[in-house]
Parts: C-alpha cells; sequence; structure tokens
C-alpha cells in the first residue's frame, strides 16, 4: 500500500502500531527502495505533464483531478497515476492471454473452459482426462503472453472447486 501512497495514519490502523512507529516504516521504506519513490515521483509528474497515465500497452486513464486544489481528491488521482501502469498493465496482460488462451482451447479441440477471471487468476472447468495438457497450455500463454525484463510466473492450482483449489 506504501506504494500507492498509503499514508501513515492508514498504515497505523492496518498494522495496529503507533503513528510515529508507522511514519518511521514509511521512511525506512523509501530509504531502503529508493527507486520506488522515484518512480512513484516520475509517474505523478508525467500524470501532472499529460493529464493521463498509460499501460505498456498505450492505453490511457486521464486523470483530470491531478491537480484539484482538494488534497484528498487530488491525493486519489496522484494514487491512479502510480497504480494504473502497474495494475493496468497486469489486467491487460491477463486479458491478452485469456484470448490466445481461448483460442488454442478450440484450435486443440479441447472441451476446457475458462469460467471466470477474478483479478490476475483465471478459473478453469477441465477434465482429469484434459489436465495436464490444459494446464500446459494455461502456463505457457499465460507467461509468454508478452515478453518483459522480469519474467512472468504463473502458479497453478488444482482442485474439484474454487475453494479446494486455493
Amino acid at each position: 500500500g506504501i506504494i500507492y501512497g498509503m499514508g501513515p495514519q492508514t498504515l497505523s490502523q492496518q498494522l495496529g502500531i503507533g503513528l510515529s512507529t508507522a511514519k518511521d516504516y514509511i521512511a525506512a521504506y523509501y530509504s531502503r527502495y529508493q527507486g520506488v519513490a522515484l518512480y512513484r515521483d516520475a509517474a505523478i509528474a508525467a500524470a501532472r505533464e499529460k493529464g493521463y497515465v498509460t499501460t505498456l500497452f498505450q492505453r490511457r486513464r486521464y486523470l483530470p483531478d491531478i491537480e484539484h486544489k482538494n488534497r484528498m481528491i487530488r491525493a486519489e488521482s496522484e494514487r491512479m497515476a502510480v497504480n494504473t501502469p502497474i495494475q493496468g498493465t497486469a489486467a491487460d496482460l491477463v486479458k491478452k492471454a485469456m484470448i490466445r488462451i481461448h483460442e488454442r482451447l478450440g484450435e486443440e479441440k479441447l472441451k476446457s473452459r475458462l469460467l471466470v477471471q477474478v483479478h490476475d487468476e483465471l478459473l478453469f472447468e477441465v477434465s482429469e482426462e484434459e489436465r495436464a495438457p490444459v494446464s500446459a497450455l494455461v502456463k505457457e500463454e499465460m507467461e509468454g503472453v508478452h515478453r518483459l525484463e522480469v519474467p512472468l510466473k504463473v502458479d497453478m492450482k488444482t482442485g474439484r472447486n474454487w475453494e479446494e483449489a486455493h
């Protein structure tokens, strides 16, 4: 939450620690991970300059309140300026993978099907005989959806239902 602008008040409440301890924790975090602060500041500055931010695939999110006089409204836009390039890119990647997985399931004449997406998680209905090939296909498509400097890694679990798979 700190990278997205969580302040000491919220951090102290969530962790059950004193306000001064939360302030020290945030300061130590930014001191240790200076690149995070640089990224955050650059993202906000770029959003102020352009009025929007983009995902890796150039999908735009306009931020008309990035210069708002009300500090709370402005802070929310700043959070979006930092969050959107990260979370929006993750959403783009999952959607691209979903399209390719759907195509491959049809091409390979598999009966398995994608049931639902929950954030970066996909839930499939798969028969026992298709479990191995579908697992391999899904892993291949999700990890290979787009080449990045840091490789994408996929964890897979199975179960008779969603709860059991967790």
